[in-house]
């Protein structure tokens, strides 16, 4: 297990600034998901950690040892981190093991590495296999045991799941993720996949104009995100004005973990699944639609003020239609920020 650390990473090519001065620690055994709009530097990050791109200001540690920094690059072949591309580019000639095995020493290959790695990603007794007769899913699995067989430091995932139908894509990353973790490797996904980064990652990591904004916990981006950017970004949000110390917003008062000091006009964020449709004290609302997707259920609602909103309901609970009057009420803490709203 190795600890990568980011600092100050700077990269240009001509006028355009693809890095500046991101910063990023991934703790040694973790997964940390790259997540950000296209555009916002999250491939040449990658790229300078891989050693394709060299810096023009900030370092790269590997468990403490400086990689790349001024006056210093580490070639790739040298770094002992590895990168697992869109496509698999699995070596059409070779078996399953073939791939897997083909940067291992002799003795690395007599240990039953190969082995070793295919069952840790679910293909146990696929060694034999071609690659052509492999599923994409499979091919992908393979990529993956492929870069865990030399036990790199870390290893980098380039949207590895991105080509692949949306239910095996699922079952995939949870195997791999659950394979990075048997084998305590160290490694950054790197997504635009809002759902993605959040159920498969240890740590999340939001890029936005070559900087990482925020990065931690899954759970407390999305709780807590520092701006109303990063809060629109990782997920669906309503943004509601408030105002005094008791938090009075269009849908009633709400509570929250910190407010602001010394501040009256603010801005409150609530994620649609905080908004309850439901009886008893709460303010009136008028359904306008609703769209099903099966598991839940997005509820647009006019309040009385011409406010809009947006609630999420389990996908059972959808009794309501356009034109009806509901009741709708607030759960849970919200973030708070003096008000801003320039996304």
């Amino acid at each position: 297990m190795s600890q990568l650390d980011l600092r100050g990473l700077t990269k240009r090519f001509g006028a355009v600034t693809a890095l500046a001065g991101a910063d990023l620690t991934v703790p040694a055994g973790t997964l940390t998901a790259v997540l950000g709009p296209s555009g916002c530097g999250k491939t040449t990050l990658l790229r300078c950690l891989a050693g394709f791109e060299r810096l023009d200001d900030g370092e790269i540690l590997v468990d403490g040892r400086v990689v790349a920094g001024p006056g210093k690059h580490t070639r790739p072949e040298r770094r002992h981190v590895v990168t697992v591309p869109q496509e698999g580019a699995l070596f059409p000639h070779l078996s399953v093991r073939d791939n897997v095995a083909f940067g291992l020493t002799r003795d690395e290959r007599r240990s039953g590495r190969a082995e070793e790695v295919l069952e840790l990603v679910g293909l146990a007794g696929y060694g034999d296999r071609m690659p052509h007769h492999l599923s994409g899913g499979q091919q992908q699995r393979v990529a993956v045991a492929r870069a865990l067989a030399p036990r790199p430091s870390v290893i980098l995932l380039d949207e590895p799941f991105s080509a692949l139908d949306a239910g095996l894509r699922a079952d995939l990353r949870r195997d791999v993720r659950a394979a990075l973790r048997a084998d305590k490797a160290t490694g950054i996904l790197v997504t635009h996949d809002q759902n993605e980064a959040l159920s498969v990652a240890d740590q999340v990591a939001v890029m936005r104009d070559g900087r990482v904004l925020q990065s931690g916990p899954a759970v407390e981006v999305y709780r807590r995100p520092v701006d109303p950017w990063v809060a629109a970004f990782v997920g669906e949000a309503v943004f509601l004005p408030a105002t005094g110390p008791d938090l009075r917003t269009p849908l009633g008062p709400v509570t929250a973990d910190e407010v602001p000091d010394g501040s009256r006009d603010l801005t409150v964020m609530v994620r649609p699944e905080q908004i309850v449709l439901a009886p008893g004290p709460g303010v009136e609302a008028t359904v306008t639609g609703h769209d099903f997707h099966g598991h839940d259920a997005t509820v647009a609602l006019l309040l009385a003020d011409g406010t809009r909103v947006t609630a999420r309901v389990p996908g059972h609970a959808v009794p309501v239609s356009a034109g009806e009057v509901v009741g709708v009420r607030v759960e849970g803490p919200c973030r708070v920020w003096r008000a801003q709203l320039d996304r």
